[in-house]
């Protein structure tokens, strides 16, 4: 489509920015989170990202290819075995760690 954004998937930690209107200035704001759904359907794919801030969880839902995305960075690769984390809602702390997927490590290979 438009714009080229990187390859996430859920469990990823991915930071969006969105470009926001106040008034009459237009600025860049970061929304850094982990991603816990996605759903590809062409023009009309979305995603949710989740984060913690001071101390509640908040949620939100991008187009993917909304105007209003100026970039998406893909910070750090997860590895879960599940495409939607609504589980991640009920857990907080160290329970709602996500474990890192390392690029080139095969899972249960020992070297």
């Amino acid at each position: 489509m438009g714009k080229k954004l990187p390859e996430f998937s859920p469990g990823d930690t991915v930071i969006v920015n969105v470009g926001v209107v106040e008034g009459e200035r237009k600025r860049v704001q970061a929304y850094e989170g982990v991603v816990i759904a996605k759903k590809n359907r062409g023009i009309n794919s979305s995603f949710t990202v989740r984060k913690v801030s001071s101390g509640e969880g908040v949620e939100r839902t991008f187009q993917t290819y909304s105007p209003l995305i100026d970039s998406i960075e893909l910070k750090r690769k997860g590895a879960v075995r599940r495409a939607k984390l609504y589980y991640m809602r009920a857990r907080s702390g160290k329970g709602a760690r996500i474990r890192e997927k390392i690029e080139g490590h095969e899972q249960g290979s020992e070297q």
